[in-house]
């Protein structure tokens, strides 16, 4: 008995020996999807990757431009990599501006590095790394700008104290913004800056958001002795702080006999509230100064000041100055309420106005009810079209390319299917807008360069790939 056991148990094991040997390995199917994986990668993507792995500098430099122009971060690890591995200035500056414009973290270690290593790193490089940790706002990095900053080093100082203010930027449970607003009173104060270096710290007050600083900025709104360039720039840095103790100021500087300070007092009254801020815009537009009755239209949109309204209805349609007009009537657009909204329906349909103001008409109205001017902006494209108004209907074609509602649909069918190249673009960002994804075969057929080119292939993958759809038409087995 126990040897027939034994000669089983032997048959078994030499079996399961067998059909393991025979058997392809575990991680068989693993390695060959991640062949498939390398396989499918895109030529553009390897080619983009061993450019950064192995190309020169300036076909680095050239990418990262590339990357910047496309919006495209999916080689961050690479970049960061050869950040890391070089001293390149063209490189170094390419991937800290990149990074810095995105706000993208992941180079603090490598800027300060740069920064206390100045001495080895080109200037071009030490200002990218500075720029850097002022856009990310490094909370680590403080040490060192300060560091910089009392340096003196003429080359580096402006940058480096405005991205001081950057990162000391307050935060829950932090001194370093106070500490940081006292090093910098400290400096303007007893360290004789240059009249450059003086704006340059009153920016990065406010900048940190730090209320440390309101009674020394006060104090310089109201100096009607002081430069006005730095009257402006403590306005801009009590609005950044926001801190209801510089709020007289701001007001009463609307009144200042100096226009720039006027304009600037409109500006900085964003963040502060009631009676008296609301007479305050109103006030503004009675300006002589055009840039201030601009800053009240922003002002008023910023706030949806109801009261604001008639104001910029005679704004937008009186105003001897273009960029009043239309910031009124985007002013307009953000208050839409049944008053504003009217306004902007006359801008929009009569049609002896200026081609400007139609356009951005349209633009406020469909943002706020595309559903029942969708259709109308239609028809007056269609009827520019048939006046050969050349400019308002390509107007209206852009104004279009951002609105959302289903009434959509049959303008984007038309477009996709017997519209030229800007309208074959149109019908596609219309289609991602509005998900219209049952139109997904008309814009593969764009995939075929023979259809519009080769400008209208790339928009149809772009298209494709934002729905989440496949380039080819699935078929049903």
């Amino acid at each position: 008995m126990r040897k027939t056991s034994r000669i089983v148990y032997r048959f078994c094991v030499s079996s399961l020996f067998l059909a393991l040997l025979l058997a392809p390995p575990v991680w068989a199917d693993e390695a060959e999807a991640e062949v498939e994986v390398v396989s499918t990668l895109s030529a553009v993507d390897q080619h983009r990757r061993d450019t950064l792995l192995f190309g020169t500098e300036t076909e680095i430099a050239n990418l990262i431009q590339t990357l910047r122009s496309e919006n495209d971060f999916s080689f961050d690890a690479e970049l960061i990599d050869a950040a890391e591995n070089t001293r390149n200035r063209n490189i170094l500056a390419g991937v800290f501006n990149f990074f810095g414009e995105a706000e993208r973290s992941g180079l603090e270690d490598r800027a300060i590095r740069a920064i206390r290593e100045r001495d080895y790193e080109a200037n071009e490089t030490v200002l990218a790394a500075v720029n850097y940790l002022g856009w990310v706002n490094a909370h680590q990095a403080v040490d060192t700008l300060k560091e910089l900053v009392s340096s003196r080093e003429s080359q580096f100082l402006n940058n480096a104290i405005r991205a001081l203010g950057r990162a000391a930027r307050e935060r829950e449970e932090s001194e370093t913004a106070y500490e940081t607003t006292l090093f910098l009173l400290d400096f303007f104060t007893y360290r004789n800056p240059s009249q450059e270096n003086q704006r340059e710290i009153i920016v990065a007050l406010g900048e940190t958001r730090s209320s440390a600083s309101v009674s020394f900025l006060v104090n310089m709104i109201q100096d009607e002795g002081e430069r006005v360039v730095l009257r402006m720039a403590a306005l801009e840095a009590v609005s950044q702080i926001g801190d209801p103790e510089g709020m007289d100021a701001v007001v009463e500087a609307v009144s200042s006999t100096d226009p720039s300070v006027r304009s600037s007092a409109i500006a900085a009254l964003a963040p502060f509230s009631g009676e008296a801020v609301e007479r305050a815009v109103l006030d503004g537009f009675r300006d002589s100064y055009f840039r201030t009755r601009q800053g009240a239209a922003r002002a008023a949109g910023q706030r949806q000041q109801a009261s604001a309204v008639p104001f910029l209805r005679f704004r937008a349609k009186n105003d001897e100055v273009p960029a009043v007009r239309n910031e009124a009537i985007r002013a307009l657009g953000a208050i839409n309420n049944s008053e504003s909204m009217a306004i902007l329906d006359s801008l929009f349909t009569e049609r002896g106005n200026s081609d400007a103001a139609r356009l951005l008409a349209a633009e406020m109205l469909l943002r706020n009810d595309a559903d029942t001017y969708a259709t109308r902006v239609v028809i007056e494209m269609d009827e520019a079209q048939r006046r050969r108004q050349t400019a308002l209907y390509n107007g209206f074609i852009r104004t279009l390319t951002t609105a959302k509602s289903d009434s959509l649909e049959s303008l984007a069918r038309r477009f996709i299917t017997t519209g030229g190249v800007i309208e074959s673009s149109l019908a596609m960002e219309l289609i991602v807008n509005n998900e219209f994804t049952h139109l997904a075969d008309e814009v593969r057929a764009f995939l075929d360069e023979r259809r519009g080119g080769a400008s209208l292939a790339r928009r149809a993958r772009t298209t494709l790939e934002r729905l989440g759809l496949e380039l080819e038409a699935e078929v049903d087995t």
